[in-house]
């Protein structure tokens, strides 16, 4: 029987956004970044991979789970897709990472995903490069 669960993350744009990166995607809780961070395109998150519901770490690490991401700002979305994998372990404080690769560390939320920072749409990045812009992420997990 299918399962679903869903997590909402709020964060912000920074100056130093880039979205530059070819693999990976990540949002932190932490507030600075460097013009080296170019997978980051939200920061001050109010959730890192450590935080996310148990229901929802339970199922993402169920072999044929999907993850969907959806990044929104003002009247903007972006929707990445990916997979979970039992070998994701949600154990860092800080950070969120969704990958195209299939290489799993702590910030692992999400392997295979068919969107890295560098594939977000370019009006969208413009948007997170203001600290004012608001982010929502919307997390959802969902197995067959």
């Amino acid at each position: 029987m299918a399962k679903k669960a869903a997590e909402t993350i709020y964060a912000r744009g920074h100056p130093n956004v880039s979205a530059t990166h070819k693999t990976t995607l990540e949002i932190t809780t932490r507030d600075k970044l460097t013009i080296r961070g170019d997978c980051i395109v939200a920061v001050c998150a109010n959730k890192g991979a450590e935080q996310l519901s148990e229901s929802f770490k339970e199922l993402a690490r169920m072999e044929n789970s999907t993850i969907t991401m959806i990044l929104k700002v003002d009247d903007q979305t972006e929707t990445i897709k990916g997979q979970g994998s039992p070998h994701l372990t949600f154990t860092h404080p800080h950070d969120i990472v969704a990958r195209k690769s299939t290489y799993h560390s702590d910030r692992t939320i999400m392997i295979k995903a068919d969107k890295a920072a560098i594939d977000l749409n370019r009006k969208l990045v413009q948007k997170l490069k203001d600290p004012q812009t608001k982010v929502e992420v919307i997390l959802i997990v969902e197995t067959p």
